[in-house]
């Protein structure tokens, strides 16, 4: 892996009470311990680095490295502001995502789960009649019930719903895209994912 390559890899950026708050590139976390805003983490142990104790510490053989005339540095997954820097959002967001997530990918109406390309997000009460984009009116619904449901609500179509539903009570401490988290953040960030905002 090429440095350049290198230096765009994701890295967490930490509070200063170590919660996660958002993430940025290697390149820019670098940049930040060298002006003394952040330090970087060891993962295995947790140890806090300035910039130059970071760039003397050895490279573990099977990690890829910034590569200089002189250095091989390790790469930083994780940073620690060393001032405040703020709280995550403590919110579930309200996005397909999360909606899949609430409904644990199963038809609202008939229990099923017939894979995610036959699920559709349904409006209990009509879109076509007012009702809106919450986490109080969708649910999700294979493509038979959307069908059978069609612009009613449940009652005029004859349809049960399993459950009521609500804004659901977890939260992820932080968004991030899939495939983009390291292993190393395991004990900072959970259930991280792409935030797709639904339309209201």
């Amino acid at each position: 892996m090429g440095t350049a390559s290198v230096l765009t890899q994701p890295a967490l950026v930490l509070n200063s009470s170590w919660l996660a708050i958002h993430t940025t590139t290697a390149f820019d976390a670098l940049r930040l311990m060298c002006n003394g805003t952040a330090k970087a983490v060891v993962p295995e142990n947790y140890e806090l680095h300035g910039f130059e104790s970071w760039v003397s510490l050895a490279v573990p053989p099977d990690e890829p490295a910034i590569r200089t005339v002189k250095l091989r540095i390790r790469v930083p997954e994780i940073v620690v502001l060393t001032q405040f820097g703020g709280q995550p959002n403590p919110a579930a967001s309200f996005s397909r995502r999360n909606l899949f997530r609430r409904d644990d990918n199963r038809c609202q109406y008939c229990g099923r789960r017939p894979g995610t390309k036959e699920l559709s997000i349904d409006h209990v009460f009509p879109r076509a009649r007012g009702g809106r984009s919450s986490w109080e009116n969708c649910v999700l619904a294979c493509t038979d019930c959307n069908h059978r449901k069609r612009d009613r609500t449940p009652d005029e179509a004859g349809m049960r719903l399993l459950k009521l539903p609500v804004k659901p009570r977890w939260s992820p401490i932080l968004e991030v895209p899939v495939g983009r988290v390291r292993q190393s953040w395991s004990r900072f960030v959970s259930d991280a994912y792409w935030d797709v905002k639904l339309e209201p």
